[in-house]
């Protein structure tokens, strides 16, 4: 999975392709990508090979937008492979969006507490979820990382995780808790990742992420601010 945000507007989408080429493997049969644009969200996925979504894109173009995420799924991540599944996961208002690797051990009560709410979960993922909870807390929270840390509270499991949201569209945010997530920066652009592999040599620093710390990339005029947070939300790198 790939985060990206750039201090060009039109960056976002080939960067991310590009960071899932990286990455692609012979076992990955599913992709998506989501961009933010124009103050709201756009996403796209395919079952199949990497080249597959790209067709899908020069078919239906998305926006272009200087932030966004993508992911590669494989069997076991996207169940039969399903185009439904290949897409980021989506909150019910298409607000948010989320790339996620690993498992969520309490997904079933989860689920049930936001159906309980009023959710509708139709997929069935375990990203879904996250998207859900992260749409409620971002209601009442300062910000995304605010409630992304809320979110990784409730969450038991070992995952990585990366979010983008509509209302703030110049920032991708990243927290990770048994699997690898890592922060690349470079000259007006920064990254997450499963893997550095990912930043193809444009990163001139790789930082590795503590547990249940968030990450934040921020676009700001024409540069890319990574930050890192704790668990209190105070920033313990810039």
């Amino acid at each position: 999975m790939v985060g990206y945000a750039g201090a060009q507007a039109q960056s976002a989408l080939e960067a991310v392709l590009a960071g899932l080429g990286r990455l692609e493997r012979a076992e990955h049969d599913a992709s998506g990508v989501a961009v933010l644009s124009d103050g709201g969200l756009a996403a796209a996925g395919a079952a199949g090979p990497l080249a597959q979504l790209r067709g899908v894109l020069a078919r239906r173009p998305l926006p272009t937008g200087g932030t966004g995420v993508g992911q590669l799924r494989g069997k076991a991540g996207t169940g039969n492979g399903a185009t439904t599944c290949a897409q980021p996961c989506l909150d019910a208002a298409g607000r948010v969006a989320v790339v996620h690797d690993g498992f969520f051990g309490n997904r079933a009560e989860l689920r049930d507490a936001l159906t309980g709410r009023g959710h509708l979960l139709p997929s069935g993922t375990e990203g879904e979820v996250a998207a859900h909870l992260l749409a409620e807390q971002f209601s009442s929270c300062v910000d995304l990382g605010e409630a992304l840390r809320q979110v990784c509270r409730s969450l038991r499991g070992s995952f990585a995780l990366i979010a983008v949201h509509a209302d703030e569209p110049d920032t991708v945010a990243g927290v990770r808790r048994g699997l690898p997530l890592v922060a690349g920066v470079g000259d007006g652009e920064s990254f997450l990742a499963s893997d550095a592999v990912a930043f193809g040599g444009h990163a001139h620093e790789v930082r590795g992420l503590p547990e249940d710390h968030v990450v934040l990339l921020r676009r700001e005029f024409d540069e890319v601010r990574c930050e890192v947070t704790d668990a209190h939300g105070s920033v313990v790198q810039a």
